[in-house]
């Protein structure tokens, strides 16, 4: 799951992107308005936790762009701003959340899960993919009922794919994702070949249904038979 922080307090900044690591995030921040606008026209999120009052600009203009692009990422706003007009207009313009400052880390990652479970999973605290489950709370993996162990990056990769079934991604879109933005900056993709690879393997000794098919040229998809 790959989440924008944009947050222009620089120690309030680090601390939330390292408590959000910690829970296996991978995490993009943006100080300012032009960085934000920067990030969400180039780059695609799960969630993004946004900030009103920037130095540069308002955040709820980034909303109002999120909804011209026709993008649909999840917001929740953070801001020290607690007025019931910033909150309706927030709303009004697209966010899922709105959580006042000061918070609790503990409170802003049951918010961010919370988001996504609606949107992404239908509300279920699992993932279903043929007879593939994955329960995010706690990163395990079942097939028919019995746990897989995979490292991380294997998960993130499986987590991504299960949210997109069927749908053909392109190698870059998956590794922006599972890595973050500086993947553009890498000469090659042959450490991403390797983690699904050693995916595809676990999964199929495990007996699992779907797989995850590789479309020559183009990228991957996963495919239940």
């Amino acid at each position: 799951m790959k989440i924008l922080l944009v947050e222009d307090d620089k120690d309030l900044r680090e601390v939330t992107r390292r408590s959000l690591e910690k829970e296996r995030y991978v995490v993009e921040v943006a100080p300012d308005y032009r960085t934000a606008l920067q990030k969400i026209e180039d780059y695609d999120y799960d969630c993004i936790l946004l900030d009103i009052m920037l130095p540069d600009g308002c955040g709820l203009s980034l909303l109002e762009v999120l909804k011209k692009m026709q993008k649909r990422e999840n917001v929740i706003i953070l801001s020290a701003k607690d007025s019931v007009e910033d909150k309706v207009k927030g709303l009004e313009l697209g966010a899922d959340d709105y959580l006042p400052k000061p918070f609790h880390l503990v409170e802003l990652n049951a918010r961010i899960k919370s988001v996504i479970r609606r949107h992404q999973h239908g509300g279920e605290t699992s993932i279903r993919c043929g007879n593939i489950e994955v329960f995010p709370d706690t990163f395990r993996v079942t097939v028919d009922g019995h746990e897989v162990e995979l490292n991380r990056k294997e998960y993130d990769i499986l987590v991504y794919f299960m949210n997109r079934p069927g749908r053909l991604v392109n190698k870059q879109a998956m590794a922006e994702c599972v890595w973050g933005d500086h993947i553009d900056q890498v000469d090659n993709f042959d450490f991403i070949y390797a983690q699904i690879k050693n995916l595809r393997k676990r999964l199929k000794e495990a007996g699992a249904t779907p797989e995850l098919k590789a479309v020559y040229g183009v990228g991957y998809k996963m495919v239940v038979e």
